[in-house]
């Protein structure tokens, strides 16, 4: 420090400067250099070697390295290291004016500080770059301790300003935070809560970003967007946004389509009511027009044209190119009640996108409402009081 205290002077000196005022270009002089010096290293850091790390992971292979460091992330970082150098040289400029020293060496803390918080926060924002449309399980445990995370790193950041300003340790402030612990739980209780209801929800395996759910208490019926630990965010399919605590979800009911949309199928499950007065013994006519639809032998005999109906449907069903056979299908009787014989309609479709579901249930359920008369039944209807 002395040996650059006297060349600095030897230089002014040169200039023909004499006297006090030495001095006061000497501190002149010495911040110039500091600041030349931190504007050449942020510099080359952000043309040199921020575009340099983009290039060598947009080169390789792996995706984590692309998304992890970013170029919001390298930036955040190049905010950083000149301060850290202006920090280490500001002794060389304001060594003889101790009062003076502190305050800037405050302010280079202070600033410090607020940058690395800033770094941090940036890099914790990126690692949702790492999920896919739909976020797994221990994505989701990512996810939500990341959110804690940013908590902490803003509280800490709090804390050691504090500490810089009153020219205390930090670690003496955090050992006086257990007298203040109550009035932490209440100011982040719903943090704390949504943490845990996050955790229950994740480690149940009960939601995941990209889940279809239902939950009719909060109006929703879309696809997760965001999960955090706070809200539940919900696109429902009308384009509208739904945000649900998670607190919510864990204490009532919801539906989630995940199961249907990972099976080999979508389920149907209709009901038609058949007028009593329609149900009866087959005819010799009725026997003669179905005959085409039936094995040798399947008519013999008083048989109903109900159960030739439902024979005949469960064939169809089967036979369909919409329906997946390895599934569960069947059409079976129901209870009887006031608006005639229910008939349920069961089984699965191959597709499960909801667009071409609906279209191939009700191709089916349609032909089912054709055959219908071909069998002398009569679909029940309750006809307004006129």
């Amino acid at each position: 420090m002395n040996y650059a205290k006297e060349y600095i002077e030897q230089l002014i000196h040169l200039c023909g400067l004499t006297g006090a005022s030495v001095s006061v270009w000497r501190h002149i002089v010495v911040v110039i250099i500091i600041v030349l010096v931190a504007w050449l290293t942020d510099f080359i850091c952000r043309h040199v070697f921020v575009p340099l790390i983009l290039k060598v992971t947009k080169k390789t292979e792996i995706k984590w390295d692309g998304i992890i460091f970013n170029r919001h992330v390298l930036i955040a970082a190049c905010h950083v290291i000149p301060a850290v150098i202006i920090y280490k040289l500001l002794p060389l400029a304001f060594f003889d004016m101790s009062w003076l020293l502190r305050i800037v060496l405050r302010l280079s803390e202070i600033y410090i500080t607020l940058a690395t918080a800033r770094l941090l926060l940036t890099f914790i924002n990126s690692l949702k770059g790492l999920e896919g449309k739909n976020r797994s399980a221990a994505q989701q445990y990512m996810m939500t301790f990341c959110g804690v995370l940013k908590i902490i790193i803003v509280f800490a950041s709090i804390i050691v300003i504090a500490s810089i300003l009153i020219h205390k340790s930090p670690m003496t402030l955090f050992a006086g935070l257990g007298a203040t612990a109550t009035i932490l739980m209440l100011v982040f209780k719903d943090t704390i809560v949504g943490l845990v209801s996050g955790i229950r929800l994740t480690s149940n395996d009960m939601l995941h970003k990209g889940d279809w759910i239902t939950f009719s208490k909060a109006g929703a019926n879309g696809i997760v967007e965001e999960v955090n630990i706070t809200t539940v965010k919900v696109r429902n399919f009308d384009n509208s946004i739904i945000t649900i605590p998670p607190q919510t979800l864990v204490d009532d009911s919801f539906q989630n389509w995940i199961g249907m949309q990972k099976s080999d199928g979508r389920r149907v499950k209709r009901m038609v009511y058949f007028d009593f007065r329609s149900i009866h013994l087959a005819t010799p006519e009725l026997k003669e027009r179905i005959a085409k639809y039936f094995e040798p032998g399947e008519l013999d005999g008083d048989v109903v044209n109900m159960t030739l109906f439902r024979l005949y449907i469960e064939r169809f069903i089967s036979s369909r190119p919409e329906v997946n056979a390895d599934l569960m299908y069947m059409v079976r009787q129901l209870e009887a009640t006031q608006s005639g014989l229910p008939l349920e309609f069961y089984f699965f479709t191959k597709v499960k996108e909801w667009k071409p579901y609906e279209h191939d249930l009700a191709v089916i359920m349609e032909q089912i409402y054709a055959l219908a008369p071909i069998f002398d039944l009569k679909i029940y209807e309750q006809y307004p009081d006129q």
